[in-house]
């Protein structure tokens, strides 16, 4: 009688640790977007507001620039937010419109800080960033072509659906005088 007893306990024990078992691992599964790790992003879809948050920094900002001239700046981006970025805004995405992907843009605004262009370089980030995670970005931007003082502006864009500046995220900004 202990025997049989026994071997119940015994079974009884091992169903309740492996239901145990299976209850974390779904919780940790469930935690990850929450926690920064990546989650299952096998549709593209839009960030949630909390993920517009970008640290962002020239390296070497031009100061002087010739009328139209490009130039390569190169420019710090950190993901400042508590959720992981997808490059291209899910871990595929074959759209040839680029939605959803982010990318580093500059905008130019006159010395008043009024808008002039936010449709002159782009380049989307290299890899995915989880958070506090950088990258340095090569962006290709071509000066106005008018002489003036003007701000030179970096942003991030995640394509068709917002500037991380319009959710509240910082932007990095720089004067350049532009002359013939």
């Amino acid at each position: 009688m202990h025997l049989k007893t026994a071997l119940l306990i015994t079974v009884l024990t091992i169903l309740l640790t492996a239901v145990a078992c299976k209850r974390e691992s779904t919780t940790s599964t469930t935690n990850t977007a929450e926690s920064g790790q990546p989650a299952a992003g096998k549709t593209p879809g839009p960030l949630p507001d909390r993920a517009f948050r970008a640290v962002l920094a020239f390296k070497d900002a031009p100061a002087k620039l010739r009328t139209g001239q490009k130039e390569t700046v190169v420019v710090r981006v950190k993901n400042g937010s508590d959720v992981f970025w997808w490059a291209r805004g899910a871990e595929r995405n074959d759209s040839p419109s680029n939605k959803f992907y982010i990318a580093v843009g500059n905008l130019w605004l006159q010395e008043d800080g009024k808008l002039l262009t936010n449709m002159d370089g782009r380049i989307g980030l290299p890899k995915d960033l989880r958070p506090g995670e950088e990258v340095e970005v090569p962006l290709s931007i071509s000066a106005p072509t008018t002489p003036g003082n003007y701000i030179l502006e970096i942003d991030l864009v995640q394509e068709q659906v917002a500037w991380f500046h319009d959710k509240g995220s910082a932007t990095a900004r720089t004067n350049v005088t532009v002359v013939r």
